[in-house]
């Protein structure tokens, strides 16, 4: 009969019942809630991050009209290609001399979702330090590149360019605000003991959380296993006194995500964390 009873529950979903915050966007984030229920996960939904349009709308629109002009455009994130694909595609092709970069999964799938599967994409690792070691990134002497990204943001990909002898010009897509939701039923959620994994896609979006928390909240945050999106976000998790399990993914896709929450849900089964 125990033998039956380890059998079965060696069969049951590892995310059956699990408590799981979904950090993501509210405009990007039912897919992978979706996709955690359907495996028996307990969703609490709470966006850290809101995406706004660009401060200053007449810089991108300057930029895409003369988007024939560059030899490359680069793409750092999903986000970014929103919102310059429905504009540039609005009233023309795409330019048969841009060649389209993407960093990571998710913005290249992104990108196939217009139409564009993008002629330079890093096969691993999702940064801007794999897109500078592709090939077609290293002999940039004399080509025009411009850089589609939100606010702000690492400059390395723009300083090893131009370095390397590209003319680079950064063209804000969108802004990255901080929700001014409510954050009571989270509170309730975490005093409950309501929440067993937090996924986190952005560095950022992990330090939006930790501050819309409180001094309260971030002792039951600090002690919840993390799911991350990439060995960064692990990285500042560390920086914030995160003391619990963290399992990093192969990159934010929602795919990866909930290969990373399998992972981690194992983990707490067998003890580990």
């Amino acid at each position: 009969m125990a033998e039956a009873e380890t059998a079965a529950r060696s069969r049951a979903p590892t995310l059956a019942d699990r408590g799981i915050l979904v950090t993501r966007p509210a405009a990007q984030a039912e897919p992978f809630c979706e996709a955690l229920e359907s495996e028996g996960a307990r969703v609490i939904r709470f966006p850290v991050l809101e995406i706004l349009a660009p401060s200053d709308p007449t810089n991108l629109r300057a930029v895409l009209d003369e988007l024939d002009q560059f030899d490359i455009a680069v793409f750092i994130s999903p986000n970014a290609v929103q919102r310059v694909m429905n504009l540039a595609l609005a009233d023309r092709e795409w330019p048969a001399g841009t060649a389209i970069a993407a960093i990571g999964n998710r913005t290249a799938q992104e990108l196939r979702s217009f139409g564009h599967a993008p002629d330079i994409a890093p096969p691993r690792r999702f940064d801007s330090e794999a897109l500078l070691a592709e090939p077609a990134m290293q002999e940039v002497g004399g080509k025009r590149v411009v850089i589609f990204r939100g606010d702000g943001g690492r400059e390395l990909l723009g300083d090893t360019l131009r370095e390397r002898g590209a003319t680079v010009t950064f063209a804000e897509a969108y802004r990255r605000g901080r929700p001014e939701g409510d954050t009571g039923d989270l509170m309730y959620a975490f005093s409950r003991g309501q929440i067993d994994i937090i996924t986190i896609t952005s560095g950022e979006g992990l330090r939006n959380l930790y501050e819309m928390v409180g001094k309260l909240g971030r002792m039951w945050l600090r002690k919840t296993p993390l799911v991350v999106g990439s060995e960064r976000i692990a990285e500042i998790a560390q920086e914030l006194g995160f003391k619990a399990a963290v399992e990093t993914a192969e990159d934010p896709t929602d795919a990866s995500m909930l290969a990373a929450a399998r992972r981690l849900a194992a983990r707490l089964d067998g003890g580990d964390g």
